[in-house]
């Protein structure tokens, strides 16, 4: 049965016993369960395995080199599933100790399958809002990267601290203003369009933008931004005719 095909309080308990079972087998300095549960056909099953795991580490200080290890082991399983699983467990271990778990993402980034390469831009998003420093430190020199999949894939993962905090991540989106890649051109239209419609983020991002030497991309960021007020209207700070009013007076190009 999947996991949300059971009742709450049953979910409530598998999570309990996934969770005992991971711990037992840390404390035994086993993989059978931690194998068990990363290799699940269901993703939330897989999601609630690598959410305790990661738990664990931020809780149980004891237990931590013995979760890296663990990790180490699985990381070149054949099964994508638990390789994937591995780089979310990382994930959340990044969001508070990116050092430890780096190789994981530097391996991930050029995995032969795409789960694994989408675990790592999932991680990137969640560990550059909650850890900064060392995530945009670690991602800079991958946007130069001569692997176009890289590039784009940088360049997605680095949008969910961009809508918190665009000025941490403009100057490196900046980096691939000139890119030639149709895809790699079209992750960063996107990215500048989602990180221009909260809160002083459109300010922030146009005074960047006019600073930008490639107008032709600049015209199609501020196109998206402006379609982008519109299909968030309901979230946006500004209307889409605030938008384009501001646009109007503030880009210098």
């Amino acid at each position: 049965m999947a996991f949300y095909d059971l009742s709450k309080s049953e979910r409530v308990a598998l999570v309990e016993k996934i969770t005992r079972e991971i711990r037992n087998d840390l404390k035994q300095n086993k993989v059978e369960n931690v194998h068990y549960y990363f290799s699940d056909v269901d993703t939330y099953i897989r999601k609630s395995a690598y959410l305790s795991l990661g738990k664990m580490y931020k809780s149980e200080s004891d237990l931590r080199s013995i979760i890296i290890d663990t990790l180490l082991k699985l990381k070149s399983s054949e099964n994508p599933k638990v390789r994937q699983t591995v780089v979310n467990a990382a994930g959340e271990i990044g969001m508070v100790d990116f050092k430890d778990v780096q190789r994981f993402f530097d391996e991930g980034l050029f995995d032969a399958h795409h789960s694994v390469r989408n675990a790592v831009i999932g991680s990137l998003k969640k560990m550059g809002q909650k850890n900064p420093v060392p995530i945009l430190k670690w991602a800079a020199p991958y946007l130069e990267h001569s692997d176009k999949e890289i590039r784009r894939e940088i360049c997605h993962g680095l949008e969910l601290r961009g809508r918190t905090h665009p000025q941490d991540i403009l100057p490196l989106l900046q980096k691939l203003q000139n890119d030639n890649t149709r895809r790699v051109r079209g992750t960063l239209v996107h990215v500048l369009g989602q990180i221009a419609y909260k809160k002083g983020c459109l300010q922030t991002v146009v005074n960047a933008l006019n600073q930008w030497e490639n107008k032709a991309l600049v015209k199609e960021a501020l196109d998206e931004i402006v379609d982008v007020h519109e299909r968030y209207k309901d979230f946006a700070i500004l209307t889409q005719e605030e938008a384009i009013a501001y646009i109007d007076t503030q880009y210098k190009g």
